[in-house]
């Protein structure tokens, strides 16, 4: 078993920060966490890192990033095959993301259970995978933002599921409007199958998405985007998510969909409930042009993605680093931002028990920054990635 002990790095990790720590890796596991010199006893046989050497002075080391919102990235959709998806994922590893749910746009209900099966399969296989989710089909027509209007429907019940049949147990997330015919019984169904379900796409006011969540719906889809707005005499969505302990709030922090200033109000109003998710399409670290979002035709044009037809903004060209730098621009504290990118959506989606931490136990996935916040390094399951 392979052993890998990186020191001398500010840690930030689990709300606090730690100066010049060392964390242990013994093969895809945490083995020890440690401050100072006293790595030195544990260095026999063992890869040593130098984080200094790595990130330069003030490197920062923090858990692998968590990204429960994603379309694709490198010039590649999840809404392809294995091939394309790994080229993806590969993209959002260096910049940092070692973990993520795979997202897919409302489409047809046999593409849907095809692609859901397929990422099934791939959760067997890629460890970075941990399922996927449906954003749609089952969202408000007058929300649809980049969906396909042609692909939306009600959720019944052969339609709900047929999709926990593809998943096999591997959907983390559905997305749906809970004012919509059906949506009730949608909510139970994916719940007691084990899903997070997520309000969002949707015209819900106040008291709808308060009921849905009482009803067991524990995600607000990134908030302030496809959904009524934050109105001093209507609080919306947004008010019933802040005010519900168990939601967590998605956020798409590339100063493009939410305002700064918000980003700063959400992480205050709900402390420890933001997730920095990337809502990323395939324009996501290549560059300005011509992509598709699921069936429609999108065109990035200084790196944002609008739909061609519409105009509507149609996903991110986001990373979740990058994301990390708006949330600090914006006035969150370092600890905070970074558990929005780590133990809270690890939690939300229920698998904190092994990812977005570097305690002992947990999954060696690891970041090394520099001062900037610019990833210089990446482990997955103990193994530095190139």
């Amino acid at each position: 078993m392979s052993t890998t002990i990186i020191h001398s790095a500010r840690l930030v990790a689990d709300g606090a920060e730690t100066s010049n720590a060392w964390v242990e890796m013994q093969g895809g596991t945490i083995a020890a966490v440690g401050e100072g010199e006293t790595w030195r006893s544990r260095a026999a046989a063992a890869t040593i890192i130098d984080a200094r050497e790595v990130a330069g002075p003030g490197a920062i080391l923090t858990p692998g990033f968590v990204d429960i919102h994603g379309h694709g990235g490198g010039g590649f959709s999840y809404e392809g095959d294995e091939s394309g998806i790994r080229a993806a994922r590969a993209l959002h590893l260096a910049h940092g993301t070692t973990r993520a749910v795979l997202s897919l746009v409302s489409g047809s209900l046999e593409h849907l259970t095809t692609q859901v099966a397929r990422i099934a399969a791939m959760t067997q296989t890629d460890a970075d995978i941990l399922g996927s989710h449906l954003e749609g089909p089952f969202l408000d027509h007058g929300h649809r933002g980049a969906h396909d209007p042609a692909a939306l429907r009600a959720a019944t019940p052969d339609a709900v599921a047929a999709l926990l049949e593809a998943g096999a147990g591997t959907i983390r997330q559905v997305t749906l409007a809970p004012e919509l015919p059906g949506a009730a019984e949608a909510i139970r169904a994916f719940r007691e199958a084990g899903v997070c379900v997520a309000v969002g796409h949707t015209d819900a006011d106040l008291d709808a998405t308060r009921a849905a969540f009482e009803a067991g719906a524990t995600i607000l889809t990134h908030a302030f985007n496809a959904m009524p707005p934050l109105h001093h005499r209507a609080p919306g969505p947004v008010g019933a998510a802040t005010a519900a302990p168990r939601v967590t709030l998605e956020v798409i922090a590339d100063g493009v969909h939410v305002h700064p200033e918000l980003i700063r109000i959400l992480f205050a109003a709900a402390p420890g409930r933001i997730a920095l998710i990337t809502d990323a399409m395939a324009a996501a670290g290549v560059g300005d042009g011509r992509y598709t979002l699921g069936s429609l035709e999108v065109e990035v044009v200084d790196g944002v993605a609008r739909l061609v037809e519409t105009g509507a903004i149609a996903g991110s060209t986001l990373t979740q680093d990058a994301a990390l730098r708006v949330a600090l621009e914006a006035g969150v504290d370092l600890p905070a931002a970074v558990d929005a990118l780590t133990r809270t959506p690890a939690a939300v989606i229920g698998v904190a028990d092994r990812h977005g931490s570097l305690r002992p136990g947990f999954a060696a996935d690891a970041v090394v920054m520099d001062a900037s916040l610019q990833p210089r390094a990446v482990w997955l399951d103990g193994r530095r990635m190139h």
